[in-house]
């Protein structure tokens, strides 16, 4: 067994044990509706507002039979020099605009870019591939409305759900020019690593995983599926420039470099690193715990550099 009162500091717990009284470990047991509820009164309680001179506006894309919520970002001052496309994390089933909220309009702050935050389908009314369909239908809406460069931008699911996009639309003419992956799940070996590690770790358990991957797919087997994971792509070619971000204390976390190398393998660009002590959705802990609060400002830092096609690594 792992000795997590060794790995995570004391801030760390304070947010581990808040978030659980809102979020309980045993919430993948109650119904969809009441999960969403809690997470959704979680995301409100951890709400910490927006910098000053961000604005919102909330639209959508429409596509052939529905429209794709979105929510834009933008920086009062100076014309923007890129588009971040971000997509939230939640499982495939939980989460929209509002759960990430103030964390897209920080990274629009830090880096001045305009940020896009798709609402895309959920799980299970809308079993895979819709979320992945809907996030290539937000690149694709951005490649023919906007001429700055494109950044794939996500956490946990929407991690998974950017490089899957950023796969999928590599020939495309305005291919992204960077993705950055924060603590994803990319469809790694559940055998060995951190999700035999760390099977146990606070915030997300393999009991977890499998009932995220069961909804998001009805239970269907979807072997070598690269739009489901995106480690099993036969082909990590002419991806762009890649940045995995991951927590220490997460089944999750092998993913990120288990990814990393393929791209090395493949000649590409690509780095990782992992933050000591951190758990999977510290994203919520940014402004509370100070490892959060540093990991943060590398992911801004970093999104800012790939949107001046600038590889410090």
């Amino acid at each position: 067994m792992t000795d997590y009162t060794k790995l995570i500091d004391a801030e760390t717990w304070a947010f581990i044990e808040k978030t659980n009284s809102y979020y309980p470990p045993d919430t993948i047991d109650y119904t969809i509706d009441q999960q969403r509820g809690i997470y959704d009164r979680m995301c409100r309680e951890f709400f910490a507002g927006y910098p000053d001179g961000i604005t919102a506006e909330t639209t959508s894309i429409e596509t052939l039979d529905h429209a794709v919520p979105i929510r834009i970002y933008r920086k009062a001052g100076d014309a923007p020099k890129a588009l971040v496309l971000y997509f939230h994390g939640g499982g495939f089933i939980l989460g929209g605009l509002d759960s990430h909220d103030d964390v897209c309009a920080e990274l629009c702050g830090r880096t001045g870019y305009e940020v896009v935050s798709v609402d895309y389908r959920l799980a299970p009314e809308h079993r895979h591939p819709a979320a992945f369909d809907d996030a290539t239908a937000a690149f694709h809406w951005a490649a023919s409305r906007y001429t700055l460069p494109i950044l794939l931008v996500g956490d946990s699911a929407g991690g998974n759900l950017a490089a899957a996009v950023a796969h999928a639309t590599r020939t495309h003419p305005r291919r992204a020019v960077g993705q950055l992956l924060i603590y994803p799940g990319l469809g790694g070996d559940q055998s060995k690593g951190s999700y035999v590690t760390h099977a146990e770790a606070p915030m997300l358990t393999m009991r977890d995983l499998i009932f995220y991957k069961n909804v998001r797919t009805g239970g269907e087997g979807r072997i070598g599926d690269p739009t489901i994971a995106p480690l099993l792509d036969r082909d990590f070619a002419n991806l762009p420039p890649t940045v995995i971000i991951t927590a220490e204390c997460d089944p999750l976390s092998s993913d990120g470099e288990a990814y990393r190398d393929r791209i090395l393998a493949a000649g590409g660009k690509a780095v990782w690193r992992e933050e000591e002590g951190l758990v999977h959705g510290y994203l919520r802990a940014r402004h509370t715990v100070k490892r959060a609060r540093e990991s943060f400002a590398r992911i801004a830092e970093a999104v800012g550099q790939l949107g001046r096609s600038e590889w410090a690594y």
